[in-house]
C-alpha cells in the first residue's frame, strides 16, 4: 500500500494509451487549443492598435511585420482558430441540449467544424481581398 492508500496500479484516469485516437478526441483537443490562440490573436490586435496610436513609424514596422509571409500565415492562423473556436462552440451548445451524442453524428460534426473553420477562414480572406505575400512571387 503506498502512503496515499491508492493500492491499484493501473492510472487514476483514462490515459492517451488508454484510448484509441478519434476525431471527437481531436475535436476536444483542437478547441482548448484555438481559444489559447484567440487570446494570442487579441494580444495582436491591440499590439496593432498600440501601433497605431504610436505613430506612422511604429504603425509602418508592425504592417510589414503582418504583411509579411509569416505574418500572413500567423494571421491566417488566427482566422482559422476564430472560425473553427466559433462553430465547434455551436456544436458544444447543441450537445449541451443533448444531441448529438451518439458516436457517428458526433464524429460527423467534428469533422465538419474542423472542415468548416478551414472553408469559413478561406471564403473571408478571399472575400476580403487579403492575398498572401506568396501569390506575388509567381508572378
Amino acid at each position: 500500500m503506498s502512503q496515499t492508500g491508492w493500492t491499484d496500479t493501473r492510472p487514476k484516469s483514462p490515459h492517451l494509451q488508454v484510448w484509441r485516437w478519434h476525431v471527437t478526441m481531436l475535436g476536444s483537443i483542437l478547441h482548448r487549443a484555438t481559444g489559447v490562440g484567440n487570446y494570442i490573436g487579441a494580444m495582436m490586435i491591440v499590439g496593432w492598435l498600440f501601433a497605431a496610436a504610436s505613430g506612422s513609424y511604429a504603425y509602418r514596422l508592425f504592417a510589414d511585420l503582418a504583411g509579411s509571409l509569416l505574418g500572413q500565415l500567423v494571421l491566417f492562423g488566427f482566422t482559422v482558430s476564430i472560425s473553427y473556436h466559433l462553430l465547434n462552440g455551436v456544436r458544444h451548445l447543441a450537445l449541451d441540449l443533448g444531441t448529438g451524442f451518439d458516436p457517428k453524428t458526433a464524429n460527423a460534426t467534428s469533422v465538419l467544424t474542423l472542415l468548416g473553420g478551414v472553408a469559413i477562414s478561406v471564403a473571408i480572406w478571399v472575400l476580403a481581398g487579403l492575398t498572401p505575400v506568396f501569390s506575388g512571387i509567381a508572378s
